[in-house]
């Protein structure tokens, strides 16, 4: 593969791609092609990441730019009738709608003027099958249209949703990949965003976030000095006052962070133990029962 590409004269890399062997293959690569590469046509005859582009560039228009070149169509709007065009050929060949990685690699063009019209990636599918209806291609593309149809009917994702428990609330996301390196374990039989108590103070901010609106707070800011935490409470209908809140997993823990009583209005903790406490405490293991 690699004596193939250099005899076209273009390059193989795969680590440590310098500013100079990145500019080096566009220009091969846009003198055999007579015009500026898009991104994949470059992805596939040269092996350079996005990283790497990035990483000198930071896009791969200004990397074009200092080849003293311009990307095909730059500065004029691609035809939208030539954009679904080729990402219908895309579904064709991948047997669905394709997801970003896919179209940069089969697509002639890049994802941004898709993103540009439609806003997702998500949208573009739903944009491009409006565009086929208004422009009297369903019959000519009637395979493409029955494919991303039956994809778009299957959910986000463009697959089927599996059924499983869902631990909070809103719609049951699609499961992720298992890893297979690590064991598994059956359903929890007390379901909760947080299995068991917290150990430590980062716990108990945690515990917090999810019991918050249920405790009557809206919190403002979470911050690393003291104290931990601003946050609206309501204290009566219609009426919200501001608090200052410091997490400690154990209340007393505030004496020996040596923190002044005068700057913070309550203790949210795991543990009360600090009967003497001048400030109002928020037991979180009383809360939950």
């Amino acid at each position: 593969m690699r004596s193939h590409l250099r005899n076209q004269g273009l390059f193989y890399w795969s680590k440590n791609v310098t500013k100079e062997t990145i500019l080096a293959g566009i220009r091969e690569c846009a003198k055999k092609l007579g015009r500026a590469p898009s991104y994949p046509e470059l992805k596939r005859a040269v092996n350079v990441t996005r990283r790497s582009i990035q990483k000198h560039f930071a896009t791969y228009t200004r990397a074009l730019r200092e080849c003293g070149l311009e990307r095909q169509g730059s500065g004029h709007q691609v035809p939208m009738g030539a954009l679904f065009q080729d990402w219908a050929e895309v579904v064709r060949k991948a047997g669905r709608a394709p997801t970003v990685a896919e179209y940069e690699l089969h697509g002639k063009f890049s994802v941004q003027p898709m993103f540009t019209r439609f806003g997702s990636w998500r949208k573009t599918h739903m944009g491009m099958l409006e565009y086929a209806q208004e422009h009297g291609l369903a019959k000519e593309w009637s395979d493409v249209l029955k494919i991303v149809n039956a994809g778009q009917a299957k959910g986000p994702g463009l697959k089927p949703k599996k059924k499983g428990v869902s631990l909070s609330r809103g719609p049951v996301r699609p499961f992720p990949k298992i890893m297979r390196d690590r064991p598994t374990y059956g359903t929890p039989l007390m379901p909760g965003p947080l299995a068991y108590g917290p150990v430590n103070e980062a716990g108990v901010v945690y515990l917090f976030g999810m019991l918050a609106a249920r405790l009557g707070f809206v919190v403002m800011r979470i911050q690393t000095e003291f104290p931990d935490c601003e946050a609206m409470r309501q204290v009566d209908k219609g009426v919200w006052q501001k608090v200052r809140i410091e997490f400690e997993f154990e209340s007393r823990n505030f004496l020996k962070h040596l923190h002044r009583t005068e700057d913070c209005d309550m203790i949210v903790c795991w543990t009360h133990n600090w009967s003497e406490c001048p400030l109002e405490v928020v037991e979180l293991k009383g809360e939950i029962g």
